[in-house]
Order: C-alpha cells, then structure tokens, then sequence
C-alpha cells in the first residue's frame, strides 16, 4: 500500500463507520465503560468480523476498537496494566486482520471516553485536568498503537482546544502521523464551535506547522453540521477528515441513542468541498459506508 498521505493527495480515501454500532448489531454487549474494548479481551473474533464487514462495503481504513481502551479503564475493570497494555495493541492486530488491503487508523479517543459519562461531548473536564495531565494521558496510548503498527492515529472526537493542543503537541513529540477531527456544534450565526465554545477554525489552525497531521476534520457531529465545518478546516491548508453520526443523538444518562438514524446524501457534496477522508462515526453501518464509496467512485470518474 502506498502511504496514506500519498494517497489522500491523489484523492478521497473512505473511512469505515461505527464498529461500537456493527459489534452491538451482531448482538455483542457494548454497554459496559469499556465500550467496544470489552471484546479486543472477550471476544476478539468479532472485532476483526466487524471490521471485515466494513472493508467488505468499501471502507479503505480501519479504525481500531481502542477509542475507548486505556490502561487505567481497563484496570477500574481488573485489568493489569501490561495485559491493558497488550489489549491495546492488539487492536492493531485485529484491525489489520479484518481490513485486508488498506490501512489502520489506531482510535484515540479523549479524556472524557474514559470517563464514560459523556463528557466528551461537552469538554467539562478539561479545566480540572489541564493539558500537563492531558498529555500524559494520551501518551502511552498513542506510543502503543504506533509501535503495534497503525498506519495513522485518529485523534477523534476531541471536544476542546486545550485538549487538541496537547494531543498535537504528543503528535510532534512521538514524531507520529495523525488526524485531529473535531467534535462540534453550530453557534446561532452557524459557524462550527467545539462543545467547549471555542471556534473551530482557530483549533485547526494550531494545526498547520504541525508535519504529522496528516488531516483534521469532524467526527461524531451530525450531518447537518458537517459542511460549516469543512470550510472551517480549511484553515489549517491541510486534507480534511469527515466522519459524522448517523444524526441521532446520545442521551449518556440512559445510555443510548434517540432519533432517527440516517446519514444522509451529504457525502458527494462534502467530497466536493475537500473532504479526502470520508465516512461514519455512531450509528453509521456498512450500508451507509457503502453509499459513500459510491460517491468516491463517482467523484473519480469525473475527474
């Protein structure tokens, strides 16, 4: 496979959608703190069955099942630390089995994912931690999915500016390729902010002196948000990265999803505005990554 970068400057890659979503549809129990990383320990199987699903419908990149495996949540479940260690890796392992052809994002999910209240969607934790903490949280995690050979780590679901910083800063510091996608909301003139307030534009520019940044983007944001948001990317004058939710939103308290799902026909148009990694976050199944390698091929031929 040529490198990733290679490739996103010859055109749109497409993203696999939500492994959580596939492993809950094939009726694994993904409602524990862990999340989907119950099963890179309990069943490994089908985590790399998830993601053969998903390359199957076109997606070109797997994402691991770590965005929510840490050492210190696994350990609130009995883990030890070097068997954390080993799971986390792993992940790699699994992706790269199921993905077949094409390459491997390793998930950094943020602080409040292992958290497990929700936190990620609104950043309330960033204050009291801090960015010295932040750093050293992320640190091990992402030297483990680099060392256990991800082609890229998906820095996602970032929901604030302090936290983005630190992770870029880790980025440069572990000399690793990454992308830093956003999760955001339109403010009541529509432009895109982080669930922290801050504007999304100014995020992405952090971004730009940043060599290891492959991409920067949106993940886990509704459909609706996501063209206001590309053309806030395009600040940091590199590829951009698009992975919404199917539109249905979490409510953590019952822990689950509300509304109807559908990702909508959005993908060619934000192909069009300059997204080069597409596809889905929460709730988005092999159908509808499907649909958006469609609108890669369609986007190819015209040109």
């Amino acid at each position: 496979m040529p490198a990733l970068a290679d490739a996103l400057a010859a055109g749109p890659v497409v993203l696999d959608g939500g492994l959580s979503t596939e492993l809950e549809s094939r009726g694994h129990d993904v409602s524990s703190a862990l999340w989907s990383a119950r099963l890179l320990r309990d069943d490994p199987a089908a985590v790399v069955a998830a993601h053969a699903a998903f390359a199957a419908a076109g997606a070109q990149v797997a994402t691991t099942a770590s965005y929510q495996a840490t050492v210190e949540g696994f350990a609130a479940r009995g883990v030890a630390a070097d068997e954390a260690r080993r799971l986390i890796a792993s992940s790699v392992t699994l992706a790269r089995e199921g993905q077949g052809e094409g390459w491997v994002a390793g998930s950094v999910g943020p602080y409040g994912a292992m958290l497990a209240d929700g936190s990620e969607y609104s950043g309330a934790y960033v204050p009291e931690v801090g960015g010295a903490e932040l750093r050293a949280f992320h640190r091990p995690r992402m030297a483990l999915l680099a060392e256990a050979g991800a082609d890229v780590l998906a820095c996602e679901t970032v929901p604030a500016a302090a936290e983005a910083e630190a992770l870029l800063a880790e980025a440069a510091s572990l000399g690793v390729p990454v992308w830093l996608s956003l999760t955001t909301v339109l403010d009541e003139d529509g432009a895109p902010r982080t669930r922290r307030g801050e504007l999304a534009a100014d995020v992405y520019r952090m971004a730009a002196g940043v060599d290891e940044v492959l991409a920067v983007g949106v993940n886990c944001t509704a459909p609706a948000a996501v063209a206001a948001t590309v053309a806030a990317a395009a600040a940091a004058g590199k590829p951009i990265v698009v992975y919404p939710n199917s539109g249905e939103t979490w409510d953590a308290a019952a822990r689950r999803w509300t509304g109807s799902p559908g990702i909508g026909p959005g993908a060619p148009s934000w192909i069009e505005a300059g997204a080069r990694l597409v596809g889905g976050c929460c709730r988005v199944r092999p159908a509808d990554v499907a649909a958006i390698a469609t609108a890669v091929r369609g986007w190819a031929c015209r040109r």
